[in-house]
């Protein structure tokens, strides 16, 4: 149940009598933050006034307002306070009626949409050559609670996992099975192996790079403290109106001339320890245009080598079982998972279809995209005929069109990659693609307690596998310590343990991402994300639980209390019972907002919110020990409709709950 749209239809039949636009004003309702304002406030009385301009002030448009809505089956009388605001209190009666019309519910009372339009969501997407890693995390979760929760809204979903498995990273792998693999190895161990090709190879490409960046880095430096001089200078010359500007400019070419070191200083160890590597250093030297080499190989590949497309055919399988295995671990699932070798073949046509439509041209002899709004171009052919990621994402955007016909495809990208999708939508409206919605859903980035992106001390970004690892270890010392297991009959088993800990541990580092807007970066804490207090996913899967062992106390099932409730009806006793019925009806809100704002992070705080009302109830409202058989009921009834609801919640979230923790 959707309570704001269900008070907004009743304002729009009394708002209809003032204006053709009913709908905006009926929409300015919103859930108040002080409850002795009520449960809702209406505030449109306001600009509605103002509209209207015909001498009367908004109280009077608000009592106007007030005399023709029909509200009596859902609140109180309305009361008009300040300049015209309208204060609503649901009844509870009706808070009462609605509980007891959802308890048993699987959808917590949630209405259905009825829609054939489709959505896609493309997340995750790794280049599957190498083990995934922590910058894969927030694509994955974020995606797959987006797919959850609006398919349980009721659109039809359609998840699409774009593999990166035929770029720049299979170069590496092919190159480094042809000069550092052994085929014995390979064969025995290939996703081991293959890992570690990798990464000797990429180490290897970066310091030859380094190496190539070092003239442009030097050069750099040197601009920026010519920069900076001269901006010392305006200071100097500058009158006391200017000082202010200027010196600002100085700070700015400051920070510029830090910048430029900090990048020549990274570089330069970069290089530093690659040359001190006993393994690394001599290869270094022997293989000094490996970052061109593993680029051949890769255009090999992309022409049909004979070998290099064994080799991919071969080495490929291996790298989908190794991200696999972690989707399988983390629950996630696709529709498809169609990569960018897929589209490779129709590369060409797409290619074509935009000189037939006048929208590419040559420059320089790469094929160009040439778009008014946007400085540079975009470019979907290289001058040595190898396509990028744009012409891909084109050809995935009609295919797409074709197979799912959908009405809108969510991008779940990082905001790196937005001047990307802002050029791809633009040549799609060209592209004959006005009529679908395209969404990139950026986020922010991972970062480590100092406030930099998680990497290893090496420099590389840190496993996947081994934050999960690390998330459900520190899980068990905290849920399973021998402390609390010896409070638990029958007595928790090795087994138990380890499951606890697993759902604990990943729920944690989903649940953590989940709970920040996915625009914004967050510093990475385990000891923070596992605790039981807090806004954790562990203090609400600990709610989940307590109401479990509550029932369990009771000797009772949910059907049992429905049956309970049937006999004995509905009663609130105590103001706590009433705010958490209250808060159980703005399930639906919140999923809908999610949606407005492609962010889960609306669902984690009504969540958070709900687990903190139980707890409130848990404190002042005895279920089992209750006053008599209709107070009990009635709380057994707010127990079994609030675990429902944190667990399907969570589950929208991608978070599993546990029976006892």
């Amino acid at each position: 149940m959707h309570v704001p749209q269900l008070l907004q239809q009743r304002f729009m039949d009394a708002l209809s009598e003032f204006t053709d636009q009913a709908d905006q004003y009926a929409a300015m309702i919103r859930a108040t933050s002080d409850p002795k304002h009520g449960d809702y406030q209406a505030n449109c009385a306001m600009p509605l006034a103002k509209h209207l301009n015909d001498g009367r002030n908004p109280r009077e448009v608000a009592s106007m307002l007030v005399a023709r809505l029909e509200l009596d089956d859902l609140c109180e009388p309305p009361e008009i306070a300040g300049p015209g605001f309208i204060n609503l209190k649901l009844k509870e009666s009706f808070l009462t009626t609605t509980l007891q019309q959802i308890l048993g519910d699987e959808r917590c009372g949630i209405t259905q949409v009825k829609t054939d339009k489709s959505i896609v969501i493309d997340f995750s997407s790794p280049n599957v050559a190498k083990p995934m890693h922590v910058g894969h995390i927030r694509s994955t979760v974020i995606g797959d609670s987006l797919a959850r929760t609006l398919g349980f809204l009721g659109y039809p979903i359609v998840t699409d996992n774009h593999l990166g498995d035929w770029g720049t990273q299979f170069g590496i792998i092919i190159y480094g099975y042809k000069h550092f693999g052994d085929e014995a190895t390979v064969a025995a161990d290939p996703v081991t192996e293959l890992a570690k090709l990798y990464r000797i190879v990429n180490q290897l490409v970066e310091y030859q790079k380094a190496i190539k960046s070092l003239p442009r880095l030097r050069q750099a430096i040197e601009d920026a403290k010519q920069a900076v001089s001269l901006a010392r200078i305006d200071v100097e010359n500058a009158d006391s109106k200017q000082q202010k500007k200027a010196k600002k400019a100085v700070s700015a070419t400051e920070r510029r001339l830090l910048g430029a070191e900090a990048n020549l200083a990274s570089a330069e160890e970069k290089i530093s320890n690659i040359d001190q590597d006993p393994d690394l250093g001599p290869r270094a030297k022997e293989h000094d245009s490996i970052d061109t080499d593993v680029l051949e190989e890769t255009a090999k590949l992309h022409r049909g080598d004979e070998v290099n497309l064994s080799l991919w055919n071969r080495f490929l399988p291996h790298c989908k079982d190794e991200i696999n295995r972690m989707y399988n671990r983390l629950d996630i699932h696709f529709d498809h998972t169609l990569g960018e070798s897929f589209y490779h073949p129709m590369l060409a046509k797409v290619t074509s279809k935009l000189e037939q439509l006048g929208l590419a041209s040559d420059s320089d002899g790469a094929l160009c995209v040439f778009l008014p709004e946007f400085d540079a171009p975009m470019i979907v052919r290289k001058q040595d005929g190898a396509y990028l990621y744009a012409t891909t994402d084109l050809a995935t955007l009609e295919y797409r069109l074709n197979e799912f016909n959908p009405a809108e495809i969510l991008y779940v990208v990082d905001t790196r990659q937005s001047e990307h999708f802002d050029k791809l939508f633009a040549v799609a409206d060209h592209f004959g693609l006005k009529d679908v919605k395209l969404v990139h859903v950026n986020f922010g980035t991972v970062l480590g307690e100092d406030g930099r992106p998680m990497k290893t001390r090496s420099g590389s970004l840190i496993g996947l596998e081994s934050l999960l690892n690390d998330a459900v270890e520190r899980a068990k010392e905290v849920v399973c310590n021998p402390e609390r297991l010896s409070g638990f009959t029958p007595p928790m088993e090795t087994e138990e343990q380890q499951h606890i800990a697993e759902v604990i541990g990943i729920g944690a580092i989903k649940f953590a991402d989940l709970s920040h807007h996915r625009t914004s970066d967050y510093r990475f804490n385990l000891d923070k994300m596992v605790a039981l207090e807090g806004n954790t996913s562990a203090y609400v899967q600990y709610s989940y639980a307590r109401m479990q062992k509550i029932l369990q106390n009771a000797n009772v099932n949910d059907e049992d209390v429905a049956a309970l409730v049937r006999e004995h009806g509905l009663e609130f006793t105590h103001i706590a019972e009433r705010n958490l019925v209250l808060q159980l009806l703005k399930f639906e809100e919140a999923l809908h907002n999610v949606h407005k704002d492609y962010a889960p992070n609306h669902l984690v705080d009504y969540l958070l919110d709900t687990a903190k009302a139980y707890s409130r109830f848990n404190d002042n409202c005895h279920v089992i020990k209750a006053e008599s058989q209709a107070i009990r009921s009635t709380r057994l009834a707010i127990v079994v409709q609030c675990k429902q609801t944190l667990a399907k919640g969570l589950n929208l979230l991608g978070i599993d709950v546990v029976s006892r923790m």
